[in-house]
């Protein structure tokens, strides 16, 4: 297989595997692009939850960032968890250095077993500055409601969300439902012009630690490929949803996802 393109992810680690840096690599390669990274942040977790945090410098990051892109220049940007004001400083300067177009942000506040990520002031950083210098922006419920405080409880709600995240000065917007009680799960793609609707079958199940990782870096490589922003969306929740219907079933709680259920293995192992 060629690789299609090169995806630099900047975010934190997932010691499990199960979301973070190892569920964007594990994302984008599958996909088939090239996957660089930026580590934010080391953490110790399972599937139960978050055990500790460990923060990397602030210089380091930079560097990670700027060195690695200065040889491989990505064909877009996906930027996950990013855990103080200082490194969303960082990152907003060093974005104008590397001169990327296509950026994805998934906005991680929330570990799905409960655990804080994220302060408020690099919440309101993220509100005045990183939101406007991003393509789309892909928070769920929870991660919208924080970002413009509004409490969401149906489909209108998230749409009136995406509207003040628009107002915030976001170019795209995908709210994903995925926190709403009802048979099916409705992610709203909504940008100045027009407003979409992905309806997908709900998939009962706990295993789902690493899917808003996992769609972030998704998006990311079809739309750096070629696709339209829009049918980057739609491919990338066809991908995850895959991903969970054929999921290992690993761990106590929150398990992982089957990230490599797109690739086909011909020969026989022996």
């Amino acid at each position: 297989m060629k690789i299609k393109s090169k995806i630099l992810v900047i975010a934190g680690s997932d010691s499990s595997g199960g979301a973070g840096i190892q569920a964007d690599i594990k994302t984008i390669t599958s996909l088939g692009s090239y996957a660089m990274t930026a580590i934010t942040a080391l953490t110790s977790q399972n599937t139960s939850g978050v055990f500790s945090i460990l923060k990397v410098p602030i210089n380091e990051i930079k560097n990670q960032i700027e060195f690695t892109s200065k040889d491989i220049k990505p064909d877009a940007i996906k930027i996950g968890m990013l855990h103080s004001s200082p490194v969303i400083k960082t990152i907003i300067k060093s974005l104008k250095k590397v001169k990327i177009n296509k950026i994805v942000l998934d906005p991680v506040m929330v570990a799905k077993g409960g655990t804080k990520l994220i302060d408020n002031k690099s919440i309101k950083i993220i509100k005045s500055h990183l939101i406007k210098k991003v393509t789309i922006i892909t928070p769920n419920i929870p991660e919208a409601e924080i970002l413009t405080k509004t409490k969401i409880r149906s489909i209108p709600d998230m749409i009136f969300t995406g509207k003040k995240l628009l107002k915030l000065g976001a170019k795209n917007v995908l709210i994903k439902g995925g926190h709403l009680k009802s048979k099916y799960v409705f992610d709203i793609y909504l940008n100045k012009k027009e407003k979409v609707i992905f309806k997908s079958k709900r998939i009962k199940t706990k295993n789902t630690h690493g899917t808003g990782c996992t769609l972030s870096s998704a998006i990311a490589t079809y739309y750096s490929c070629g696709k339209t922003l829009k049918n980057s969306c739609r491919m990338a929740i066809n991908y995850v949803n895959h991903a969970i219907g054929s999921g290992p079933r690993y761990g106590k709680g929150h398990g992982p996802i089957n990230h490599i259920s797109v690739i086909n293995i011909n020969k026989k192992f022996k």
